[in-house]
């Protein structure tokens, strides 16, 4: 029996793909997600699958590939298209490949044209393609970076995908509307951009027309995924916290969600590292805060408790992200950072300190 689990990363509106045969117990992840690789452990746990691979479908400029921190948990191997320029590889994969997992396996096919080194991946069966960013429901990546090309996207699109069978579900790599799934026969007659009678100089000049911004990670996202989404200094991240609910970001900083610093703020001690006319300012403070500024933060580390964790917070969370880390090279074990700062926390309509604007 096949396993699949269609998973979401909010963030980046990234989606990953857990397939896994039943039987043998063996499972793949397509486009694994950085931050998102606890929830991933957490759901191969429960499904009592072990992870024999990981397989991006291309090299991302909107997320970090969770690929490397999977490796170092669970000795998956990594998968990218040869062409992608990623390194190391355990499978660098050319078009015609079989990825296997158990008794089932994908096909790969070469779909460039998003970037240099898209690939599509195709059930043994043919119900179901992962399509990455080369074709997304009623659209497709962008062509305009990354070694993309409008003329290589078309006939990628039309040459390896919409020539599957009618009834072949498909599963893009994003959606920025709540949408899952398509098929074939759907593109290939709905989509504007790829669909019924549009032609290759139709859809060159749309997307040569489009003149998009850049994904706002992409100088962190695509240097790191080049590595496999390995991190600089080969830093493995530690074990997740269990003070409170916790997200490591690919920066090494682990954040707390406003809720959830809430309804943890007994046990841990506040630090606000902004200035002190701002921790009176109309954003106010959190109660029980400690005023710590930034710039004073290395001279007044004897102020701390180190056996109780520390949460930093700031405006918007830079500063004090800057200060988790500072913190956790001086030697505290249990720091985090509030997710979003004050702002997030106001807009959230939580609770500031009485006397607060």
């Amino acid at each position: 029996m096949l396993i699949f689990r269609p998973l979401f990363d909010p963030v980046s509106s990234t989606y990953t793909y857990l397939l896994g045969d039943a039987a043998s117990g063996e499972a793949l992840l397509i486009d694994p997600v950085y931050e998102q690789v606890p929830r991933d452990l957490a759901l191969l746990q429960e499904l009592g699958l072990r992870l024999v691979a990981t397989l991006d479908t291309h090299v991302h400029a909107d997320h970090v590939t969770g690929a490397w921190r999977l490796q170092q948990r669970c000795g998956s191997r990594i998968a990218v298209s040869a062409a992608s320029g990623a390194a190391p590889l355990d499978l660098p994969l050319q078009h015609g490949d079989r990825v296997t997992f158990g008794s089932r396996h994908l096909d790969v096919r070469a779909t460039p044209g998003h970037t240099g080194g898209c690939m599509t991946y195709v059930l043994d069966d043919q119900r179901m393609a992962f399509t990455g960013d080369a074709l997304l429901i009623r659209g497709c990546g962008r062509t305009d970076f990354q070694g993309g090309s409008p003329q290589q996207l078309f006939q990628s699109v039309h040459g390896q995908i919409l020539n599957l069978p009618d009834g072949c579900l498909l599963y893009p790599g994003h959606d920025y509307r709540g949408v899952t799934v398509s098929s074939v026969a759907e593109e290939r007659r709905f989509n504007p951009r790829l669909g019924g009678d549009v032609n290759l100089t139709d859809f060159t000049g749309y997307m040569q027309a489009l003149h998009l911004p850049h994904p706002r990670q992409m100088a962190q996202a695509v240097p790191a995924n080049l590595r496999c989404g390995r991190p600089e200094g080969d830093a493995e991240p530690d074990a997740q916290p269990t003070w409170a609910p916790l997200t490591l970001r690919f920066s090494g900083v682990w954040e707390i969600e406003p809720m959830a610093l809430l309804e943890h703020a007994a046990a841990v001690q506040i630090v606000d590292v902004r200035e002190a006319a701002e921790f009176i300012d109309p954003l106010g403070h959190l109660s029980g805060a400690q005023l710590v500024p930034l710039s004073q933060l290395m001279d007044r580390l004897d102020t701390l408790d180190r056996s109780r964790p520390v949460v930093t917070v700031c405006r918007s969370g830079a500063r004090s992200a800057q200060a988790s880390l500072l913190l956790a090279k001086a030697g505290f074990g249990q720091v985090a950072n509030l997710a979003g700062g004050l702002l997030r926390w106001r807009i959230e309509g939580l609770p500031v300190a009485p006397g607060s604007a």
